[in-house]
């Protein structure tokens, strides 16, 4: 099996698009803001809680946002797609919602983190299954596939 078609095989439902779409939809917006509000969700807010070189960061992590939100909405490489994105809500967990845990309680920290864990765990699903009967990533394996047949030589009947 080709490098292409093991990055773009799924055998998820179609339905998998709504899990693509959350997923999508919030990194691609939450990239954005960081360029239109540096100030509070950008190189701000990373230089207040604490990271180092946050003019690098904030841009940096705004582009990847966008970059491979706009790729988990299209179903392009989407398991690809997912492994900076899941790495960007580690740290997120790290930074600000451990913190949390540690000076308040697990309920508060619990409350704070429900949209971290969900944005976690949908990325972790989407490298797990892939994305999709409905994404660029199932038309390529298809047109990938339907190539590999028509170039293999059909068995002679016996």
């Amino acid at each position: 099996m080709s490098l292409l078609a093991t990055l773009t095989v799924s055998t998820a439902p179609a339905t998998v698009v709504l899990i693509r779409l959350m997923v999508g939809a919030v990194f691609l917006s939450e990239g954005i803001q960081k360029f239109l509000f540096p100030a509070d969700v950008g190189v701000g807010r990373f230089a207040k809680i604490g990271l180092s070189n946050p003019e690098l960061l904030g841009p940096l992590v705004g582009g990847f946002e966008i970059v491979c939100g706009a790729l988990v909405l299209l179903g392009l490489f989407t398991r690809l797609a997912v492994i900076p994105l899941l790495t960007i809500m580690g740290v997120a967990i790290y930074t600000t919602k451990i913190p949390i845990l540690l000076k308040s309680d697990f309920w508060k920290m619990a409350h704070e983190a429900r949209t971290d864990f969900s944005m976690l765990l949908g990325a972790l699903f989407l490298l797990i299954v892939g994305a999709g009967a409905w994404s660029l990533d199932a038309m390529i394996s298809r047109r990938a596939g339907s190539e590999q047949n028509r170039a293999r030589p059909r068995e002679e009947k016996r």
